[in-house]
């Protein structure tokens, strides 16, 4: 009996051993508890993907939608402008229309009042010239003087 012969006989108690004890089944159910693991992490990372590709595209329609809200934020307030400089080239031109009436209106009285002065000094003049005149010639002829300078002076007044 050599050493190999001795050799097979403990490796042949050895697995009878193992075999009684139920080591393969041991060694199978870890085996299978580790693939339940492996697949079970396998599924979580699929569902976690798909959540992640999920919010991905919220986020996306989200980014879109806020885009879109701010273009027309935008293009709110780009009426919005247009609108106010519009109102305020009408007031500027309604300030500068009614500035150029006042100051039309005060020429025009200036005029009138500069007109009404130069009646004034002509009448002023005439009573002047007609009391001369009156003073150097008889009385009769004198209210006939005054008489007819009174009427050519109410004549151009009018």
């Amino acid at each position: 009996m050599d050493n190999t012969f001795w050799a097979f006989i403990a490796l042949s108690i050895f697995m009878g051993i193992a075999v009684y004890v139920k080591v393969p089944g041991m060694i199978t159910k870890s085996l299978d508890d580790r693939a339940d693991k492996i697949k079970a992490d396998l599924d979580e990372a699929r569902r976690l993907r798909e959540e992640a590709k999920a919010l991905l595209a919220e986020y996306q329609a989200k980014r879109k939608e806020a885009e879109k809200e701010a273009a027309e934020i935008l293009a709110s307030a780009k009426r919005e402008a247009e609108i106010l400089r519009a109102e305020a080239q009408t007031k500027s031109e309604d300030y500068v229309r009614r500035r150029t009436i006042i100051a039309e209106q005060k020429i025009a009285q200036a005029e009138t009042d500069a007109v009404n002065a130069v009646r004034a000094s002509a009448v002023d003049l005439a009573i002047a010239a007609s009391s001369k005149l009156l003073e150097g010639s008889s009385e009769a002829s004198n209210a006939d003087l005054f008489k007819q300078a009174l009427a050519d002076v109410k004549a151009k007044l009018n």
